[in-house]
């Protein structure tokens, strides 16, 4: 009973904030141009780092989320600098994860939080920057030269009334099952902590703060977190004792690094920039988290009241009951949703191998041509692999005559 009374008192303390960061999220997802950040993230200087790390902050999105999207960044156009920036700032804080903080954690971390993380970003988009101008690839070279790069189509609704029906959509379902599991795992486990970890259990790491974040680096890069699920579990590790320097490695490193990021980014874009990318992550919490532990006042960081609410100090409101149960409606409503939809589609998905391609410009081709055949639902291409992946009810053969229709051969499975 006392680890559900701990659970309900942090999803009390926590819903308010979500739900208005999803809110917001479900906003700049219909009504920002989804073109703006390709245009801007060509170069690899300090600027188009800048503007990668200053448009990943306020995305709320996760590591598994990102990764695609910088991928088709990458595709579309913007260097490795600015895709690594992108890469680093993304997943570490968010516009839904920003107020979370503030609700458990106070207005300290939430200020420190979107820092930290653009300049963890910039520094190390600025390092793969001058890494990429010392060594350019013959992959580069030949691509930017094969043909021109094609700007990402504006997939938004048409309208003002459509596109917040869109957001309103986007925001509280499909933002909502991407990060629902994640989001339970970090409250679950948070209320664990909470009741069932001793307080002298982490003594000896609360007494040496750098050993704490070292210990916390090895466990929070190989598993995975989101940035708003991290928020529970760095609260419960500062009521057990841990200094709120080790607290914010794990809400920086955590999101941000995982196997399956590393994997991913070492492929797409090369084994030094993927290594550069995990090194200015753990230089990165680990500067930030000496520099709130020994630089900056202790009081900043105290754990604001609503935090001791999981201990039974204080009963949560009525509103924050109300959000509480909406976000907890949402949760089982988009983890219902995603279970059909991912036994309807896997009999529909399949891939082919195309081809043919030798840019994006191509690959922009291969996608036109397979979205326009009827019963396409949606098409993902994979320049790299040589692959589409097609979900709907198209006819392969169908699907093998558009591609040869616009120039390219495929291979039907």
């Amino acid at each position: 009973m006392e680890i559900l009374t701990t659970l309900f008192h942090i999803l009390c303390a926590m819903a308010p904030y979500i739900l208005l960061g999803f809110l917001i999220a479900g906003i700049m997802h219909a009504f920002v141009p989804t073109a703006l950040m390709s245009r801007h993230l060509s170069g690899t200087g300090p600027r188009a780092v800048a503007k990668a790390a200053a448009l990943g902050v306020p995305l709320p999105l996760c590591s598994c989320g990102v990764l695609p999207t910088a991928v088709a960044l990458r595709r579309g156009g913007a260097s490795r600098a600015a895709t690594t920036s992108f890469l680093v700032a993304t997943p570490q804080t968010g516009v839904d994860s920003i107020a979370a903080t503030w609700s458990l954690l106070g207005p300290a971390f939430a200020v420190i939080r979107p820092i930290a993380a653009l300049f963890t970003a910039m520094f190390g988009g600025i390092a793969v920057g001058k890494a990429e101008n010392r060594a350019p690839t013959p992959a580069d070279t030949t691509a930017g030269a094969a043909c021109p790069i094609a700007a990402p189509e504006d997939t938004r609704p048409k309208g003002f009334g459509p596109r917040c029906v869109a957001a309103l959509r986007y925001g509280f379902i499909d933002l909502v099952g991407s990060i629902g599991l994640w989001l339970i795992a970090g409250l679950i486990i948070a209320a664990l902590i909470t009741v069932y970890v001793p307080a002298d259990a982490l003594a000896l790491l609360g007494d040496n703060p750098l050993l704490a974040m070292v210990a916390v680096l090895f466990i929070a890069i190989p598993m995975y977190v989101c940035a708003t699920g991290s928020i529970p579990i760095a609260m419960s590790l500062m009521l057990k004792g841990l200094s709120p320097g080790t607290a914010f490695v794990l809400l920086m490193a955590g999101p941000a690094a995982n196997f399956a990021s590393f994997a991913l980014i070492s492929r797409e874009m090369g084994r030094k920039a993927a290594v550069i990318y995990l090194g200015a992550i753990v230089v990165g919490a680990m500067a930030f988290g000496l520099a709130i532990d020994y630089l900056m006042p202790a009081d900043w960081f105290s754990l604001p009241a609503i935090g001791h609410g999981a201990h039974g100090h204080s009963a949560p409101g009525a509103f924050a009951i109300i959000c509480a149960a909406v976000l907890a409606a949402l949760l089982i409503i988009t983890l219902f949703i995603n279970y059909r939809h991912k036994k309807i589609t896997s009999a529909m998905t399949k891939e082919y191998t195309v081809t043919g391609m030798n840019c994006p410009h191509c690959a922009a081709a291969v996608r036109k041509a397979i979205a326009a055949v009827p019963g396409v639902k949606e098409v993902e291409v994979d320049l790299a692999g040589k692959k589409a992946v097609v979900d709907g009810t198209a006819a392969a053969n169908d699907i093998a005559a558009a591609v040869r229709a616009a120039g390219f051969d495929i291979v039907l499975p």
